[in-house]
C-alpha cells in the first residue's frame, strides 16, 4: 500500500494543473489500461492466427479464430474495467487518491496558503508532522491525519495579518481593536477554511477536520482580555461555534494545532517545559468536553502527550551559542582571493 500511495503520487503532481482532478486522472488511467489491453489482445490474436497457420489450419478459420479470440479478451477487459471503480471504492482506494493529490504544494489553494501565509503554512507542516506520528501509534488514518492538519487553517488566508505567525514588523493590527471583536476575527478562519474547502473541493472528512478543529474552544487570550476590563462578558461570545472532533485524526489535528502553537510561544522549551505544557493542553481540551466524541482511549491520550512532547522538544529545543566568527584577515596584496600568486 505505501508503493502504491508513493507511485499514485508521484504520477498526480507530474500532470499538467488542468488535468489535476479525480475524474481527469481516472480517464488517463483508464485509457492507458485500455490501450494496453488492446495491446495485449492485438499480439493475441496475431499469434493465434499464426499458431493455426503453422498448423496448417486454414487461414479463414485462423484468422476467424482470432477475431473471436480478441472479442473474448476485449469483453473480458471491459468487464474487469467496469469493477474497477467499485472494487477501488470498497478498498478505500479513492479517498486515498483523492488525499494524495490535494496534499501536493502544487494545489491552487496549497499554493495560496504559502504565498499568502507562510507562517500559518510553517505551522501546518509542524502539525502535520505531529498528528500524522500519533495516528500512526492510535490506530487511526495517518494519511488523513497530515492532510487535514496541511488544511487545518486554511481560512486564515482571507486575513493573515491577523494571526501571529504571520504578522511582521511587530505590527499587531489586534492592539487597536476591541478584544470581542479580535475574537470575532480570529474564529472566523473556521468558517472561511469551511468555504474554501468546499470551493476547492477537498475531501469531506478534510473539511470536516477545518470545522472541528477547534471544537467549541475558548479564545483564552481575548477573553481574559475582556474580562480585564469588563467582568460582565459572556464567555459564550468568546468560543468557536464549531462542532466538537468526532473522530480521530480530527481530534490529533486539535491537539497537535494547539501544542505547536502554546510550546512555540515558549521562551526558554527544555524538555521539563515543553512536556508541562503538551499535558496541560491535552488535559485543559479533556476538562473542557472537546474530545468527548473523539473516541480516543486514555491510553491513547498518553501516547499523544508522549509523542508530542518528545517531537516538539527536537524542533524547538534551545541551541547552543556559536561564537563568534574571527575577522578574516586580509590577503597579500600580490595574492587573489584563493591565495593564489597575482600574475599582474
Amino acid at each position: 500500500m505505501g508503493r502504491y500511495r508513493e507511485i499514485t503520487s508521484l504520477t498526480i503532481a507530474k500532470l499538467p494543473n488542468p488535468l489535476r482532478s479525480p475524474v481527469v486522472g481516472s480517464v488517463i488511467v483508464y485509457l492507458l489500461i485500455c490501450l494496453a489491453a488492446a495491446s495485449v489482445v492485438a499480439i493475441g490474436a496475431f499469434s493465434a492466427a499464426g499458431v493455426g497457420l503453422l498448423r496448417g489450419v486454414p487461414l479463414a478459420e485462423a484468422l476467424m479464430g482470432a477475431v473471436w479470440g480478441g472479442i473474448g479478451a476485449a469483453t473480458a477487459t471491459l468487464v474487469a474495467l467496469l469493477l474497477i471503480p467499485f472494487i477501488r471504492d470498497g478498498l478505500g482506494l479513492a479517498e486515498d487518491i483523492r488525499l494524495l493529490e490535494v496534499a501536493s504544494p502544487a494545489h491552487p489553494l496549497m499554493k495560496e496558503l504559502i504565498t499568502r501565509a507562510p507562517g500559518t503554512y510553517t505551522h501546518s507542516v509542524a502539525t502535520a508532522n505531529l498528528a500524522e506520528a500519533a495516528a500512526e501509534l492510535v490506530g487511526a488514518d495517518a494519511l488523513l491525519a497530515r492532510v487535514g492538519s496541511y488544511y487545518h487553517d486554511i481560512g486564515k488566508i482571507r486575513r493573515p495579518v491577523y494571526f501571529f505567525e504571520n504578522q511582521q514588523s511587530g505590527f499587531n493590527p489586534h492592539d487597536e481593536a476591541r478584544p470581542l471583536l479580535s475574537a470575532v476575527i480570529i474564529t472566523s478562519h473556521v468558517a472561511d477554511g469551511i468555504e474554501l474547502a468546499k470551493k476547492y473541493r477537498l475531501p469531506p472528512k478534510v473539511t470536516s477536520i477545518i470545522g472541528q478543529h477547534h471544537g467549541t474552544s475558548l479564545v483564552r487570550y481575548f477573553y481574559n482580555k475582556a474580562a480585564a476590563i469588563d467582568t460582565g462578558v459572556f464567555e459564550a461570545d468568546f468560543r468557536y461555534q464549531g462542532e466538537k472532533p468526532s473522530f480521530k485524526e480530527a481530534a490529533l489535528v486539535m491537539l497537535a494545532d494547539s501544542c505547536e502553537a502554546a510550546v512555540r510561544a515558549l521562551r526558554q522549551p527544555t524538555e521539563e517545559r515543553v512536556s508541562a505544557v503538551v499535558r496541560s493542553v491535552v488535559e485543559e481540551k479533556l476538562a473542557d468536553g472537546q474530545l468527548d466524541e473523539a473516541m480516543l482511549a486514555v491510553g491513547d491520550m498518553e501516547r499523544v502527550v508522549e509523542t508530542y512532547s518528545g517531537m516538539l522538544t527536537s524542533m524547538y529545543h534551545a541551541r547552543c551559542e556559536y561564537p563568534p566568527v574571527p575577522q578574516a584577515t586580509r590577503s597579500p596584496v600580490d595574492a587573489d582571493k584563493h591565495r593564489e600568486p597575482s600574475h599582474t
